[in-house]
């Protein structure tokens, strides 16, 4: 009884009664038009009686097997051929009841003579009535909303790349959004396979080397990649034919790390950025563990309007988390971030705090106040050269905001704290390197210390966070050059954000304390080579168009930066681009807190050569930076 109330209240809540009301109806003209036909409109009178006891017998049959079976928990304008079997299995197992019904009670006098034929023709009637209602708006959209969206005049006729999944769901999109801007006239597949195919109208006309043919033929004026699991060359070279055939407007769908829902729709259409361009690295993601980790469970996570931070918030919301806490001193960032959370995930459970993580009383206010079960630390000063310049600030966010935030969530009784760190915390030579190696130092030191599990998680870059050199050179190009490099020799580990934080993700559900995780960013990219494919993508020659000049070396940075030194080594662990840091001796805790209150004085005193010196005793392989400003 509890599972049926549950599934009627859901079918309340979910607004599906009008489907609910109209089976019920299906169920009892079926019986009774099986009776009519079976008796050529003349039903006797015993089985006329037996027939008005049967309506209800079938409706309590069938109804129940069509609500457990989830058949009224749908979209009906995204309907499939999924719900369709569904409605199949639904009719087969409620006839099958039926039947069972009508054997067990054959000794009740009112169901004796139930002639076999009339189970045969109610079921084939109930099978094509509750199947066509759920078929009746894409039946409409055929028979109506097709032809007038075909008729219009509004909206750029644009070709579909990918006449796949996501092809297809945004081509249905785009036909039942009557107010969209784009007016699908074409499939572009290298799948020959498909090719003269009519999906929802729209014709399959050849693969992406057709592109130009196919854009003259149909009048095209934009081009939609809808191919979200796709990489870098096969974007470009698309953007580059669709370039050669006259066409500028070309938008893409985000790659599937990037789609919050389940659903394709026009809203996700984007233009195309550089990271599209020059890398989409697939991953392979555990889904079940990432939800099995958030969803219905409270989580903070600081840093939230930062590059890393928004796309956990992002990412949380999408595994179903129960509630989302999302702490910055970046009052315009977190506005921002409220107000795209908001767009995406309506209506959900989420927190906007201001607060700083070197202020203890704010963090215990917070975490007071929201209790979170898991806590994501993403707030840090993260620019090497400005770091340089200010090391006293460095230590306050980077090592005692972390010390702050990991102290006051394991009295708190957080399940896991997850520190988010970096390549530059390996064999330092930057300020912003040894704060964020003595944060996974402290980290580490916590755990054990209460229930709480803590560790740490280090990658390189993200492509198009702020302040990295993708919109750095997109700025430059804009401008008209020069695009500026440090050296010809320097390179760097990079990986699309959302994929890197897919990662955090799936390295926090299966750690189980005191681990440093390291993600590999797979080969490191030359920036040259990076800058001149940027250039290339505007249509641009480098060096002619767009001159490259190198400025050299800034204080803190080095030409390649490396995950691991030969002496930490790796474990492996169950996922193939996520291992564990073997990181040697590390500090006992009271000699770890010993050393900190050395940093503190002179941190809060802004004593540059004894936070150096202090860094240095904490973290032997740092190797200070000579050349460094002074303030």
């Amino acid at each position: 009884m509890s599972r049926r109330a549950s599934n009627w209240r859901e079918t309340l809540r979910l607004g599906r009664t009008g489907f609910l009301i109209a089976d019920i109806l299906i169920v009892s003209l079926s019986i009774t038009l099986a009776y009519w036909l079976r008796f050529d409109g003349r039903i006797p009178e015993p089985h006329f009686t037996t027939m008005l006891f049967s309506i209800p017998l079938a409706v309590c049959a069938k109804v129940p097997v069509l609500m457990l079976l989830r058949m009224y928990r749908f979209s009906w304008r995204h309907v499939g051929i999924r719900e369709v079997l569904g409605a199949i299995i639904a009719c087969n197992i409620g006839s099958a009841a039926l039947a069972a019904a009508f054997l067990l009670m054959r000794e009740v006098v009112v169901y004796a003579s139930v002639p076999r034929s009339v189970l045969a023709i109610d079921y084939a009637l109930c099978l094509i009535g509750i199947s066509g209602v759920r078929l009746s708006n894409r039946l409409w959209a055929l028979i109506w909303e097709r032809p007038r969206t075909r008729g219009r005049a509004k909206g750029k006729r644009a070709l579909i790349v990918g006449a796949g999944d996501a092809g297809t769901s945004l081509v249905r999109s785009l036909v039942e959004e009557g107010a969209s801007q784009y007016l699908p006239v074409g499939f572009l597949d290298d799948d020959r396979g498909k090719w003269g195919l009519i999906i929802h109208g729209v014709r399959v006309v050849g693969g992406r080397r057709q592109l130009r043919t196919a854009a003259e033929t149909h009048r095209a004026e934009a081009v939609l990649i809808a191919v979200p699991s796709t990489e870098g060359p096969f974007v470009g070279d698309t953007v580059s034919r669709a370039r050669e055939a006259g066409i500028s407007d070309v938008r893409i769908l985000p790659p599937l790390s990037q789609l919050y829902s389940s659903e394709v729709h026009v809203k996700e259409l984007r233009e195309v950025t550089p990271e599209d361009l020059l890398y989409r690295q697939r991953v392979s993601i555990d889904t079940k563990a990432i939800e099995q980790l958030v969803r219905d469970r409270s989580v903070l996570v600081t840093g939230a309007a930062g590059s890393i931070g928004s796309e956990l918030c992002r990412q949380a919301l999408r595994f179903r988390v129960g509630h989302l806490v999302c702490l910055d001193n970046d009052e315009t960032g977190l506005f921002y971030l409220e107000k795209d959370l908001e767009e995406r995930f309506h209506g959900r459970s989420i927190s906007y705090c201001i607060g700083d993580i070197r202020d203890r009383r704010r963090i215990v206010e917070v975490l007071r106040a929201e209790k979170p079960s898991i806590l994501f630390h993403a707030a840090a000063y993260k620019h090497v050269h400005v770091m340089e310049r200010d090391p006293a600030e460095a230590v306050k966010t980077n090592v005692f905001g972390t010390e702050c935030v990991v102290d006051e969530a394991c009295k708190h009784g957080a399940e896991a704290v997850v520190m988010i760190s970096t390549d530059k915390a390996v064999d330092p030579c930057s300020v912003m390197g040894v704060t964020k190696r003595v944060a996974e130092l402290i980290t580490h030191s916590y755990n054990g210390r209460t229930v709480t599990r803590c560790m740490a998680v280090r990658f390189g870059n993200v492509l198009g966070s702020r302040g990295s050199v993708l919109p750095i050179f997109e700025e430059q190009i804009r401008r008209g050059g020069p695009v500026t490099i440090t050296d010809p020799e320097m390179s760097r580990y990079f990986m699309v954000t959302s994929e890197a934080v897919l990662l955090v993700l799936e390295a926090a559900a299966m750690g189980q304390g005191g681990e440093v995780f390291v993600l590999d960013m797979g080969e490191p990219v030359s920036i040259l080579e990076l800058a001149k494919d940027l250039i290339r993508s505007h249509g641009l020659e480098p060096d002619q168009d767009i001159p490259i000049v190198f400025t050299g070396a800034r204080p803190g940075e080095r030409l390649c930066e490396e995950l691991l030194t030969a002496e930490e080594g790796t474990d492996s662990t169950t996922h193939e681009k996520i291992f564990i840091a073997r990181l040697g001796s590390q500090w006992a805790t009271e000699e770890l807190a010993e050393q900190l209150e050395r940093l503190r004085g002179p941190a809060e005193g802004g004593q540059r050569d004894r936070i150096v010196e202090t860094l240095c005793a904490l973290v032997p392989s740092y190797t200070p930076c000579e050349t460094a400003d002074a303030p």
